[in-house]
């Protein structure tokens, strides 16, 4: 399914501020000739797996729940990102779906949509400041838990670790390493953890892994804080003669995060061994669905949804429903008392994606 272009995603800043006063500035519209509600959606980035999934999956719901869409890509620029909102807001839009990347820049963006009352949802991300009126993630900190639990326990505890961490910047990148090393210092103090900052580059991914391989060549295990490091990581570890399979002793143990397709099949071939499924798919459906209904006024308060998530309260004002992202291994089995499902397991969305 190819990316719906919206025509006018390259008029700048100005030229958007230009036509919000000619046009009167605007006030979310009124809907569509065919009645449905018109919303916007900002994709991110389209220069991974994931966030090319979320593309995919979001036409088809929009679709499904009788929504109208214009979509616009900031391409991780947060600049970016507020002239696309200018955009979206001169196309009449009456609700937007964001993943802002850098989360503490993006509370100017949120207060004026919030002015001008128009509903917002995030997904994957959260903002530091600012009010939506739904986030749709994970919680980030389980998935630097199980990752965690997954490497203590194939390690027995002991021995080196390199966590591939992702922008510190973002909500996501600061969760998921609290997690990790929160949970190695509570219950592996046997094993050494170094992080390495990557700001989400698969580049500097490949190159931070291999600066620590050549001080410490007895490292033995590797989280992956995103699936965009997976390729540079294999390169490396192939390039040192340690992707190997599960019972070679120079096997080297890596856990992953996203779920997306190749990190399943990776997981099948045994040259990685687990990765936390990010439901990309839910993101899409479930963004939508609270735009909706915000648009149409209903309101939502925390507790335990239909859809086997939580809803949580953040701070005043910002809710989160929580989704289901599990660990995912070759046999299934439960680690450090997290269970796992196998990596060909029909209910994950990456080996379902058409």
């Amino acid at each position: 399914m190819r990316l719906r272009t919206v025509l006018c995603s390259s008029v700048s800043a100005l030229s958007v501020l230009a036509l919000l006063s000619a046009c009167g500035g605007g006030s979310g519209g009124t809907g569509t000739p065919s009645g449905k509600p018109l919303v916007g959606v900002d994709y991110p980035r389209s220069d991974t797996d994931f966030w090319n999934s979320y593309i995919q999956y979001t036409p088809e719901y929009a679709k499904k729940l009788g929504l109208s869409l214009k979509t616009t890509n900031s391409e991780n620029d947060v600049a970016k990102l507020s002239a696309n909102a200018e955009t979206l807001i001169v196309l009449g839009v009456q609700g937007i779906v964001m993943a802002p990347q850098s989360t503490f820049a993006i509370g100017p963006i949120l207060a004026r949509l919030e002015a001008m009352k128009i509903p917002v949802v995030t997904i994957d991300t959260r903002p530091d400041t600012g009010r939506v009126d739904m986030v749709v993630r994970a919680d980030n900190r389980a998935y630097g838990e199980k990752a965690c639990k997954y490497l203590g326990t194939r390690l027995g505890g002991k021995g080196k670790v390199v966590m591939l961490e992702g922008d510190l910047s973002s909500i996501n990148g600061r969760d998921r390493t609290e997690g990790f090393n929160a949970c190695m210092k509570a219950k592996y103090p046997g094993i050494k953890v170094f992080g390495e900052a990557t700001n989400w580059d698969g580049a500097v991914a490949a190159e931070k892994l291999q600066s620590v391989l050549t001080t410490h060549p007895d490292i033995k295990g590797v989280y992956i804080q995103s699936s965009l490091a997976l390729s540079g990581t294999l390169q490396v570890l192939k390039q040192q003669g340690l992707l190997v399979g599960p019972k070679d002793k120079k096997h080297v143990f890596v856990v992953s995060n996203d779920g997306i397709p190749r990190e399943l099949k990776h997981i099948a071939k045994g040259n990685i061994d687990a990765t936390v499924s990010q439901p990309v798919d839910l993101y899409a459906k479930y963004a939508l669905y609270y735009l909706k209904a915000a648009i149409d006024g209903k309101a939502f308060k925390p507790g335990r949804t239909d859809h086997d998530s939580t809803i949580v309260k953040v701070r005043d004002g910002l809710l989160e429903d929580q989704l289901s992202a599990p660990l995912v291994t070759a046999d299934g089995g439960i680690y450090g008392g997290v269970p796992s499902l196998k990596s060909t397991d029909t209910s994950l969305w990456g080996n379902n994606l058409r």
